[in-house]
């Protein structure tokens, strides 16, 4: 373990680092239980003059070249608020290696949906308005969404883990280490780990283990990615996930914007053909309110260079392909 000296908002702190074997993940969230600052918001700076680091999480720590002593400076991006950041372990559908771009003030046109004042975003919809439920930034968001969608509890994430854990040990047939991209016994324990990220594959399992479709709408492209039901098992209902690129959320419907929590529906059932299912045509305009304010991360388009040898690199599926093959991990931005 080094020490690493970190000056933030809140004044200064002396974290213990291990430099050596540690991702930058774990220095994001080192960070987030000193300041509160959520890793897709944090901007460090080191050097002098001090120069913004290039955080792509799962790397290692190496990648900052960061040793003992160091000092590094902690400012919350601009535009952000102390809400969100998040989403997944297996990165099938949801990578995340990019900062969440900064959020500018809300800029959604009247004729995209309607947005309450003090409160969520919301679009109203038959029955209701589909309201904007926001979960905690802190790498269970996945599992915190399905857990109020379901359970009505979001403090049960880990049970989430534990049904997506016990279903891969059940059916090893589907869930083969082919598959997985790695040992069914590996991929059992990483997803039981709070730090660890969900994204298709689980999704694919809870849709099952509900049998509910599970609908998620990306924010940035408005895309919707159905997760469905054995048809055997099918409720012939869904709930609606938001994606952020790197963070999801719930959207539930509310039969009024001030209705407590207790009082939204979660599971809807599904009365339309496809994306023209009202509850569909909501979530998208949804997601339309939430890109004009820009709360969405590309992390495919995220352009970095090779401190090492230069090359440049699109993406963080590019970064890490290049760091597994030549073992270079120093990036910085274009």
């Amino acid at each position: 373990m080094a020490p690493i000296r970190l000056r933030h908002p809140k004044g200064v702190t002396t974290l213990q680092v291990d430099v050596d074997s540690a991702s930058v993940l774990d220095l994001q969230q080192q960070i987030y239980s000193v300041t509160d600052i959520p890793p897709s918001q944090q901007d460090l700076k080191s050097g002098y003059p001090p120069q913004s680091l290039t955080l792509i999480p799962e790397l290692p720590l190496a990648s900052l070249g960061l040793k003992g002593g160091d000092q590094l400076m902690l400012m919350q991006k601009a535009g952000a608020s102390s809400a969100p950041f998040q989403a997944s372990p297996a990165q099938i559908s949801a990578p995340s290696y990019a900062p969440q771009a900064s959020r500018p003030p809300p800029a959604a046109s009247p004729t995209v949906g309607a947005t309450h004042a003090r409160g969520p975003d919301s679009v109203p919809t038959e029955g209701g308005y589909l309201v904007h439920r926001i979960v905690p930034d802190d790498n269970s968001c996945l599992f915190s969404s399905i857990a109020l969608v379901f359970e009505q509890d979001m403090s049960k994430a880990p049970m989430i883990r534990q049904i997506v854990a016990d279903a891969i040990r059940r059916d090893p047939n589907t869930w083969s280490d082919a598959i997985l991209g790695r040992s069914r016994e590996d991929y059992i324990s990483t997803i039981l780990k709070p730090s660890t990220w969900g994204g298709a594959i689980e999704l694919t399992i809870l849709a099952s283990h509900y049998s509910t479709e599970i609908a998620s709408v990306d924010v940035e492209t408005g895309r919707v990615d159905h997760f469905t039901p054995p048809p055997a098992s099918d409720s012939g209902s869904r709930c609606i996930l938001v994606y952020s690129g790197i963070h999801y959320d719930a959207a539930t419907l509310a039969p009024m914007l001030d209705a407590p929590a207790d009082f939204h529906q979660t599971v809807m059932p599904i009365t339309g053909e496809g994306d023209s299912d009202p509850v569909i045509v909501a979530a998208k305009k949804l997601a339309d309110i939430l890109r004009a304010k820009r709360a969405y991360t590309n992390t495919t388009t995220f352009t970095i260079r090779c401190q090492v040898c230069k090359k440049g690199l699109k993406g963080e599926k590019e970064a890490r392909t290049h760091a597994m093959e030549t073992g270079h991990v120093e990036f910085g931005e274009y």
